[in-house]
Formats: C-alpha cells, sequence, structure tokens
C-alpha cells in the first residue's frame, strides 16, 4: 500500500479503473481516535481533482440493499465511507470506453476498519448493510438529478454479484424495478 505524499491516506487500486479504496492513517490512543476523512490536498495527491458539490448520509438497518443507482447526465463521483456499522459496498462500470465495463467491485466498508472507497463519475453505486445497522456518508461530485437518475437490477443475474447476502434483501420498490445491465444506458 502506497501513502501518497506526506498525506494521511494510503491508497489502494481495484481491479474497476479509478475505482481506489483509500484508508486513512487513524492516531488512535486511550481517549479514542483521529483521522482525517477528507483534504483537497490529500485527494488530489491521489489524482482525485474533482470538486465536491454536496454531502449525503444515508442511515439503513440490517439486510437492507439500496443500489445500484447511477445518472446519465450530470455523473456523480463519490467518496463513500462508514463511520458507523458494516455494509458491502458495490460500484458497477458503466463507462462506455472504459475497459472494465460491465465489471463490478465490492468491498467491506465499516466504523471498525475506517476504509472508504472512491468511485468515479460513469459508475452505478449499491451497498448491501451487514451490520444492525449503518450510517454511510459520502460526498458527490454533482448534485443529485432525478430526472437524470436510474437504477441497475441489483439481481441482474448477467452481472453475478455477490452480495454477501445473509438473508433477503429489504429493497425498495424503486430498486425493484431496476434494468437489466444489458439495456442500461451508459455513461460517456
Amino acid at each position: 500500500m502506497a501513502v501518497a505524499g506526506a498525506s494521511a491516506i494510503r491508497v489502494s487500486p481495484t481491479p474497476l479503473s479509478g475505482v481506489l479504496v483509500l484508508e486513512p492513517v487513524v492516531f488512535a490512543d486511550s481517549r479514542g481516535f483521529f483521522l482525517e476523512s477528507y483534504s483537497k490536498r490529500s485527494m488530489a495527491e491521489l489524482g482525485i481533482l474533482h470538486e465536491f458539490a454536496q454531502d449525503n448520509h444515508s442511515f439503513s438497518h440490517r439486510n437492507v440493499l439500496r443500489g445500484l443507482h447511477y445518472q446519465i447526465r450530470h455523473c456523480q463521483g463519490k467518496l463513500i465511507r462508514v463511520p458507523a456499522g458494516e455494509i458491502f459496498d458495490v460500484a458497477l462500470d458503466l463507462r462506455r470506453n472504459s475497459p472494465t465495463l460491465g465489471q463490478w467491485y465490492g468491498i467491506r466498508l465499516s466504523g471498525v476498519n475506517k476504509h472508504m472507497l472512491w468511485i468515479p463519475p460513469g459508475l452505478a453505486h449499491g451497498f448491501y448493510v451487514l451490520s444492525e445497522s449503518a450510517h454511510v456518508f459520502y460526498k458527490a461530485t454533482d448534485f443529485y438529478d432525478p430526472e437524470s437518475e436510474r437504477t441497475i437490477a441489483w439481481n441482474d443475474p448477467d452481472l453475478q454479484i455477490n452480495w454477501q447476502l445473509r438473508h433477503e434483501p429489504i429493497v425498495s420498490g424503486k430498486d425493484n424495478l431496476g434494468i437489466r445491465f444489458r439495456e442500461a444506458e451508459l455513461c460517456d
């Protein structure tokens, strides 16, 4: 794992082009801990030069599955972290000219491991809650645009995503109407 410059974040590449696992350096003692969850300078050192437009906070109970969401206009890059609880987080590449188009990557994010996931614009995102509940914080590089939001079916058999399901997932009506990957509008 490389440390970018003098930043307080270690970075690991993933099999998906541009998707990164970020591991903040945690300074802990008997009082608790401190970590840098976001620094524009640290992100720039990692090659993440996007400006963030909004911060979001999602709270979900065990077995909730959200996703796979993306926008065809105003594509959002997302910096995701879980300060409390544990999720299995998934990114699906929808970039038309990407060498990893149609491939997915999943990772456990939790308040214990403190890892973050950088998902660049043009990928769909979803997660499944493994713990009793989970708080998911994410920074987005563009504003939410309901007219351009799309949903890929979380259970598309062509994708074969291993969600690490422990029980039948709790899925919203909107997410149950997700389309197959092969029918999806791709991102540029």
